[in-house]
């Protein structure tokens, strides 16, 4: 009868632990992270060429009589487009940092769908040298038009969509020379600057606004003007998502007003190591 009631009285706390963790599952809202959004203006030198034929042969007994004619049409120029797509590489570490140091729960969306792919320029001008017609491009799905996303389903689940857009990214290589040497230093930097909307998936409601910024570089001491420098560009983009990804978090905890527990955890681990060095300091001591 005893071990009876302890089974049921651990079966009950067991009930009671897992019914509060999915109660506090179910309080926490559920956010994706979208890849960050960007469009750039393209430009591409396209050329076209159409070439037609045609030639008859006329044999009698006594003659033969051939004509032959050709014509053709020609057309060159550059054509400017806007491309839009998202940037994957730097969203994964903004996943991590919530995950951390807040109680979201995080969903994962669909990849933006950018519709069917439109013909070329090219394409475009040899079609209208064929049928005499220009083929008109249809209307393409935009990536920051986010409202369209949300009601097409790309997030569902989620309560909150953090919606980045590129701004401005750059790569830049320098060189500086070292006073006082022959030496020069060579370095590979990376610039991002993102904007972020928290945007409510029922109501639109834009909950939280921010730009934020990423910055990575490699730097490399060359002792020659004629040796080979090999930058490592996995480093740069990994300091560059992981600068993003601190200043993003900082900004969203601290526009909705939450407690910081990646902050927490850090002052706990300081406190520790004090409380470990107090008591070593009175071990040695001793």
């Amino acid at each position: 009868m005893k071990l009876t009631t302890k089974a049921l009285a651990a079966g009950l706390l067991a009930t009671i632990l897992i019914g509060s963790a999915n109660a506090k599952d179910t309080a926490s809202p559920r956010i994706t992270v979208t890849n960050l959004a960007y469009s750039q203006s393209v430009s591409q030198y396209f050329e076209v060429a159409r070439v037609k034929s045609n030639s008859t042969l006329n044999a009698q007994r006594h003659s033969v009589a051939a004509t032959a004619s050709e014509s053709g049409s020609y057309a060159a120029g550059t054509y400017s487009y806007i491309e839009q797509g998202e940037l994957g590489t730097f969203t994964n570490d903004i996943k991590g940092a919530l995950l951390q140091g807040t109680s979201f729960r995080l969903v994962q969306g669909k990849a933006f769908d950018a519709g069917s792919p439109q013909p070329s320029k090219a394409e475009q001008v040899l079609g209208q040298m064929q049928t005499g017609k220009m083929a008109k491009p249809s209307r393409q799905p935009d990536v920051r038009d986010i409202i369209a996303r949300i009601k097409k389903g790309e997030f569902s689940g989620a309560d909150y969509v953090l919606f980045g857009t590129v701004s401005s990214i750059e790569f830049r290589d320098e060189v500086s020379p070292l006073q006082g040497t022959s030496s020069e230093t060579q370095q590979l930097s990376l610039d991002l600057v993102a904007d972020f909307s928290l945007i409510n998936t029922r109501t639109y409601e834009i909950k939280a606004a921010f730009s934020a910024q990423g910055a990575g570089n490699d730097t490399k001491i060359v002792s020659a003007r004629d040796d080979v420098v090999r930058h490592n560009r996995g480093k740069v983009i990994r300091e560059t998502s992981q600068t993003l990804s601190k200043d993003v978090y900082q900004q969203l905890v601290g526009q909705l007003g939450l407690p910081d527990r990646s902050a927490d955890e850090q002052e706990s681990g300081s406190s520790a190591a004090r409380t470990r060095e107090q008591v070593q300091q009175v071990i040695i001591l001793k």
